[in-house]
């Protein structure tokens, strides 16, 4: 049963209808496949000097220059998966480890052996039950906004900073707060004739990880709860969810947080047309993670079109944007990200898209002043 936190994002739902190996031995299907992509992706940066997780800044968008070019990964890193299923005593069970890296770094020399463990879960269930999982994996909030991000497939904002040793942002931080991963334990229902349903998680609590600043919070014996409700029928899906943790500070005169966010979002395919809203709002939902600008209230929009013009060629509009509510301290007077992004998606063949994107990362700060990254990513991925 395939449910919305059973898989890694497009990644595994890509390599697991296109896997280079299927080995069927006794009760086990063992599969192994993976991910490779790289983007050339050059920015310049303008305006004014913006404190903050400001993404369209020279200090993050440019990596601290006017302007700069990576070839490096896109939104998704390179990656190797390996799964095993079987069923056993009446339930489907299957196990699933994935291991991603990045494509670029700052030097020539240096060792790239840093590897991301993203995924190390089972799952077993059946058709009457549902799907239990217990491991380490994606989260619920933020993953149907980033499953139907076109940018997924490319890079979005080529934000300097973090594409160099990791990936491109997408809409993270300028759209949607970033699905996370977690050790969780997590139950999916199954899905009704209706075509509803529901996933839920207690999902390990974690400490804030702010960029620009040092911890204020961490996290004590209360989970983190995440939930969602989905329909889907006749080219329509439409979600609701939520996200909540406790995290205590560990600053003098900073209070204790509660994280609390909910998401609302729809997404509606009408012959070659394609289009996909979602809204987020909140407590502590950070701009890249959790409670990253503390106890601020936030609002996250995204707005996306896309168009097949021909049988192999996507186009596609998307616009997305970050805004605090409130000027706190753990804001840095950061009021708002937003990306405006442009791509043509071209599928040479059933594994491998060629990618096109122009865009715009624009920030803005409470007292004003607006900082600009304009971007440019060529490239390609492959799932095999």
């Amino acid at each position: 049963m395939k449910n919305i936190f059973m898989l890694s994002a497009l990644t595994v739902a890509s390599i697991h209808s296109a896997q280079a190996v299927d080995i069927k031995a006794g009760d086990w299907t063992v599969g192994v496949g993976g991910i490779v992509n790289a983007y050339y992706t050059a920015v310049s940066c303008n305006g004014a000097a913006l404190g903050g997780l400001a993404l369209g800044g020279q200090g993050l968008g440019c990596g601290g220059q006017e302007d700069r070019t990576t070839i490096g990964n896109g939104l998704l890193p390179n990656g190797l998966v390996a799964s095993a299923a079987s069923k056993q005593g009446g339930y489907d069970v299957k196990a699933l480890i994935g291991i991603y890296n990045s494509t670029a770094t700052d030097s020539a020399i240096g060792q790239n052996s840093v590897v991301d463990v993203r995924q190390a879960f089972f799952t077993f269930g059946n058709a009457d039950m549902g799907t239990v999982k217990l491991g380490r994996d994606y989260g619920i909030f933020g993953a149907s906004a980033i499953l139907g991000d076109m940018t997924l497939l490319g890079a979005g904002a080529p934000v300097q900073a973090t594409q160099r040793g990791r990936v491109a942002l997408g809409h993270i931080g300028a759209g949607y707060t970033y699905l996370g991963n977690y050790g969780q334990i997590a139950y999916s229902a199954p899905k009704s004739a209706s075509g509803i349903g529901f996933d839920v998680a207690l999902v390990s609590p974690v400490a804030d990880t702010p960029i620009v600043s040092a911890p204020r919070y961490t996290s004590k014996s209360s989970p983190q709860v995440q939930a969602q409700v989905t329909f889907a029928q006749d080219g329509f899906k439409g979600w609701v969810g939520a996200k909540s943790q406790k995290f205590t500070s560990v600053t003098p005169g900073v209070d204790d947080l509660t994280m609390a966010g909910v998401e609302l979002g729809a997404s509606f395919d009408a012959g070659p047309a394609s289009l996909l809203v979602n809204v987020q709002g909140g407590t502590g939902l950070g701009i890249l993670s959790d409670a990253d600008q503390g106890d601020t209230k936030s609002k996250n929009y995204l707005v996306q079109g896309t168009f097949k013009a021909m049988d192999k060629l996507k186009l596609g509009l998307s616009y997305g944007m970050s805004k605090n509510d409130d000027n706190t301290a753990g804001t840095g007077a950061l009021r708002s990200n937003a990306n405006l992004t442009l791509g043509a998606y071209y599928s040479l063949n059933s594994l491998i898209t060629l990618v096109g994107e122009v865009g715009q990362t624009r920030s803005k700060s409470f007292a004003g002043p607006t900082a600009r990254m304009n971007g440019v990513s060529v490239g390609g991925i492959i799932f095999f």
